[in-house]
């Protein structure tokens, strides 16, 4: 596809659990370098300095991604919404709301979720916010990360909120599923991705249901836009402007 600076999709960038918009930086910086216009989210929850933030939900932060994708549309270019990890759930519940707010969603070692799914719906009530644990304990791979990259993630982390983490998703719209989706899959290959979806994983089931899914394969670990930030952005980039 032939483009030009001035007609390159806008691109908004959602990090996943515990991060704001500063774990972006890099790729951001990149995708920049080649014209796109970046907007990096910090999902509301995961602002350090907001008093509330342990008390935002879901519902908060779709809000936040719809009032982001009309700005990052307002000059009239195509809006492509990149989604890593825990965000593809919010992520997936607005584009049951809004089939048509972009052109495109990449997944980011992510993907869509399944009505009546929840991150944690047994999350206790009685505990309002969840801290990155230790490295030990997380389901997910640390390949290609060093030590400074480790010591920034704890230094930066914020806690999840637990309402966020809790409510459960409700998606009605089937329209969702024919918006054009690309999956760069890192901590493990798209084929085993798929072979997941298929087989009905919980996790993965509402991939299979894509109608137009375009699978990249970024070999790192979960958090590719530290362990491989400019291979991360080429591919988002490429993906744009299919």
């Amino acid at each position: 596809m032939d483009v030009t600076t001035n007609t390159l999709p806008s691109i908004i960038l959602v990090p996943g659990h515990w991060l704001g918009a500063w774990a972006w930086d890099a790729v951001a910086s990149e995708l920049r370098a080649r014209g796109h216009a970046v907007t990096a989210l910090t999902l509301p929850g995961l602002d350090p300095d907001d008093p509330e933030r342990s008390s935002r939900t879901l519902d908060d932060q779709v809000e936040a991604l719809g009032k982001a994708v009309a700005a990052a549309s307002g000059d009239g270019r195509a809006v492509v919404l990149v989604a890593h990890s825990g965000a593809g759930i919010p992520v997936s519940v607005l584009l049951d709301q809004n089939p048509t707010a972009v052109s495109r969603v990449v997944y980011v070692d992510s993907g869509p979720v399944s009505d009546g799914s929840a991150f944690d719906r047994d999350f206790p009530v009685d505990q309002e916010e969840l801290e990155l644990p230790p490295f030990d304990q997380l389901q997910a791979s640390l390949d290609g990360l060093s030590e400074s990259d480790l010591r920034r993630f704890r230094e930066r982390a914020v806690p999840q909120p637990g309402p966020a983490m809790r409510q459960v998703v409700r998606l009605t719209n089937d329209a969702r599923r024919d918006v054009p989706s690309t999956i760069i899959a890192c901590s493990f290959p798209s084929e085993v991705l798929m072979q997941m979806a298929r087989a009905g994983n919980e996790m993965l089931a509402e991939t299979a249901s894509l109608r137009t899914l375009e699978l990249v394969d970024l070999p790192t670990g979960h958090w590719p836009m530290w362990s491989r930030p400019a291979e991360l952005a080429a591919a988002i980039s490429t993906a744009a402007v299919r």
